[in-house]
């Protein structure tokens, strides 16, 4: 079992430097895994294993599961957000950044924070994570690149602070070709910075990263209820590179950057393969030729932060994924493995100093960003008890690596489809699987530490990747672009229990009408929950993967749920408002279930 550090220890830190409410939050969240009444951060704990110890809601009764409360927030818009909830009351992020705290017993408005942005213009859509409670405030990371401190109890904001300093100026603009047909389409994400990720609060920190710095444009489809069109990377030059940061949480001030590309070794080894042996298709005597030409460009390297770290409390170390490099997809201004892109880091929560990397693919050209958080658990190792990170990967892979060192130990059978991979685009298309939307994406994973179960949302949604070049002419200079494009035909999603304790074969899986993107929730009633695009949220047995409960919630459930019990009721609630990356059906509300009231008393 993955032990935090005792809440004890905390006892021992300077009352003149840290209040006592302080260290009564950081206790809290140092045994979250064991609170059953609260969900308190992003993943459920510091390990991100998203598992619920309540048993009311099992294999028997689940098929009386009915809705207790709807709270609809008037914004109907992609809705990702995992709630928090803390003694009674549930903590939201909506669209656009906006804050309710409801009552999580009825759903009642208590307040409402209405996020106003800096601009219009969003880099990567109106989505958010969720928030961060701790020391009597509500952390949110903002689509504008802004990190904002409200009072917990009132939802105002206590401070406000600019993630970058330069937003806005000279960010470069992506350029399609005047006479092609691509330029008709309505660009829907295009280079910048924001943040869309659940901020995570530790001993006095605020940890965030940013996203949108992968040098491309999203296209949106011509066909309503369709998923985008298109993405296209450009070769270019965009102006940042991403990174991860802490933040004091008491001021706003920043404690220690992390950046996604380093000044020094950016390039790598030229590796003809990734670290567990898949052959790459690279040009590496043209990247070497090149090297020189481009050596600044780790400057511009991309690497955006999507999703929210783990943390180990008793090493001290913060596990955190980085994304595609820039320009996304389309390589020849980028020589070199472009570290850390695409890559698990373990960094020192203390100084963000990097203490490890594992990078999953080198040179990406695919958009295989590391999105899935981390999630940290023990397991037997040759006999020993080891302490191990895994990671639910685009690729179609489950990683798992000894979280001391970032030593590969295994990864797991497929859990998608896997065609092509690896192959360079080219100028005809080649259609790939996994792509960029495939495997897992964003989705955080449930880990079950009772049976060593890792339970993954997968996607299988063939791509089709092109290069295009266009000669200079009088008016326009020369461009080049690579262009992803969902394939026409079959795709569809994958529910699938990983066993890590037999190296990661599928103990069973379920293949759903839709590609899964939300995540997933594991409890100890033996049930798995997750939802689908067309709004149907289900319950799956966790040992079979039985369909036993299946509830139509009227928009696209692309959210992870969460569970909490109040007066010794068991709650499950997800946000249900859809994916318009995606093209599913979009809504403004979060649906809260729990047993009849007859059922639900004494049956714990």
């Amino acid at each position: 079992m993955l032990r935090p550090l005792a809440a004890c220890a905390l006892l021992t830190w300077s009352a003149a430097t840290y209040s006592s409410d302080a260290i009564h939050d950081d206790a809290r969240l140092l045994q979250a895994h064991r609170d059953v009444s609260n969900w308190l951060t992003y993943g459920r704990d510091y390990a991100n294993q998203r598992f619920a110890a309540q048993t009311q809601i099992n294999t028997t009764t689940v098929t009386r599961l009915v809705p207790r409360w709807i709270y609809q927030s008037g914004v109907a818009s992609t809705f990702q957000a995992s709630p928090i909830v803390v003694d009674g009351v549930m903590y939201l992020s909506l669209p656009f950044n906006h804050v309710v705290a409801l009552d999580a017993r009825n759903g009642r408005e208590l307040w409402r924070y209405q996020h106003k942005r800096r601009t219009e213009k969003m880099c990567c859509g109106p989505a958010n994570r969720g928030v961060a409670v701790a020391y009597g405030k509500v952390f949110i990371g903002t689509v504008d690149a802004r990190l904002i401190a409200l009072d917990q109890k009132t939802g105002k904001i206590v401070w406000d602070i600019p993630l970058v300093d330069d937003f806005g100026k000279g960010e470069a603009t992506e350029q399609l070709a005047a006479d092609d047909p691509l330029r008709k389409q309505h660009v829907s994400g295009a280079t910048g910075v924001g943040a869309n990720m659940a901020p995570l609060v530790y001993k006095g920190k605020v940890i965030i990263g940013i996203t949108g710095v992968g040098y491309g444009l999203h296209l949106d489809s011509d066909r309503p209820g369709a998923p985008v069109g298109a993405v296209v990377g450009i070769a270019g030059e965009s102006q940042r590179a991403g990174f991860y940061a802490a933040f004091d949480a008491d001021t706003g001030k920043r404690i220690w950057q992390f950046d996604s590309t380093p000044a020094s070794g950016w390039e790598g080894e030229f590796r003809t393969t990734t670290a567990d042996g898949a052959p790459l298709d690279r040009d590496i005597a043209h990247e070497k030729a090149t090297a020189e030409q481009y050596r600044d460009a780790w400057k511009r390297g991309g690497g955006s932060a999507w999703s929210t770290p783990a943390i180990d409390p008793e090493r001290g170390l913060v596990y955190a994924g980085i994304g595609n490099p820039s320009p996304q997809m389309d390589d020849v201004t980028r020589p070199g493995d472009n570290l850390y892109t695409v890559s698990l880091v373990a960094l020192d929560v203390e100084t963000g100093a990097l203490r490890w990397y594992y990078q999953q693919v080198p040179h990406d050209m695919w958009g295989l960003d590391v999105a899935s958080p981390p999630v940290l658990f023990d397991g037997d190792v040759a006999g020993t008890r080891v302490p191990l990170v895994g990671q639910a990967s685009k690729t179609g892979w489950f990683y798992v690596l000894d979280r001391r060192d970032g030593k590969l130990l295994y990864k797991s059978a497929a859990f998608v489809p896997q065609h092509n991979q690896f192959m360079r685009p080219t100028p005809e298309g080649i259609d790939i699987a996994p792509g960029a939307a495939g495997g897992a994406s964003w989705s955080p994973v449930s880990y079950d530490e009772r049976t060593g179960l890792t339970y993954v949302a997968g996607i299988h949604l063939p791509t089709r990747y092109t290069v295009k070049e266009v000669a200079a002419t009088s008016t326009q200079p020369a461009v080049r672009y690579t262009t992803l494009e969902v394939v026409e035909g079959p795709n569809w999603g994958t529910l699938t229990a990983i066993d890590t304790r037999d190296r990661g074969h599928i103990r069973w899986q379920v293949k759903t009408a839709q590609p899964l993107v939300g995540g997933v929730l594991a409890t100890a009633g033996d049930v798995v929950f997750t939802g689908e695009g067309n709004g149907d949220f289900s319950a799956f047995h966790a040992q079979t993967g039985e369909r036993l409960w299946t509830f139509n919630c009227g928009a696209g459930v692309n959210a992870p749920p969460i569970s909490y019990e109040l007066d010794g009721v068991q709650y499950i609630a997800v946000a249900a408002g859809g994916s318009a990356i995606f093209g599913y059906r979009q809504g403004d509300a979060v649906m809260v279930f729990a047993l009849p009231r007859s059922d639900s008393r004494g049956t714990q």
